[in-house]
C-alpha cells in the first residue's frame, strides 16, 4: 500500500506544481486552492508511505514523479520544447524510479 501512496503524493506534486502556474503567483483563488490542496495531499501521502518504505528512496521517487508528470505536462499544456536531449533526460529520471522500485 505503501507505493501506492507514494504514486498517488507524485501525481499531487505534479498537481500543485503545474498549479502554480495557473494561481499566477496565488491572485486567482480557484486555482490557488486546488495548489494548496494538492501540496498538502501530497505531503501527507508521502508522509503515509514513509511509514514503511526507506526516505531516500521514498524521496527519491516522489520527485521524479513530481519531475517527470511536471515536465510532460509542460511540454503538453504549455507548449515547452520537446527537444530530443529533453526527452532523454525524462526517460532516464524514469528508469530511476524503476531501479529504485525494483531494489527496493
Amino acid at each position: 500500500m505503501a507505493w501506492v501512496y507514494l504514486f498517488v503524493a507524485g501525481l499531487f506534486e505534479v498537481g500543485w506544481a503545474i498549479g502554480l502556474k495557473y494561481t499566477e503567483g496565488f491572485s486567482r483563488l480557484g486555482p490557488s486552492i486546488w495548489t494548496v490542496t494538492a501540496m498538502t495531499a501530497s505531503i501527507v501521502l508521502l508522509a503515509l508511505a514513509l511509514k514503511t518504505l526507506p526516505v531516500g528512496t521514498a524521496y527519491a521517487v516522489w520527485t521524479g514523479i513530481g519531475a517527470v508528470g511536471t515536465a510532460a505536462l509542460g511540454i503538453y499544456l504549455f507548449g515547452e520544447p520537446a527537444t530530443a536531449a529533453r526527452l532523454t533526460s525524462i526517460g532516464l529520471i524514469v528508469a530511476g524510479i524503476l531501479g529504485l522500485k525494483l531494489v527496493t
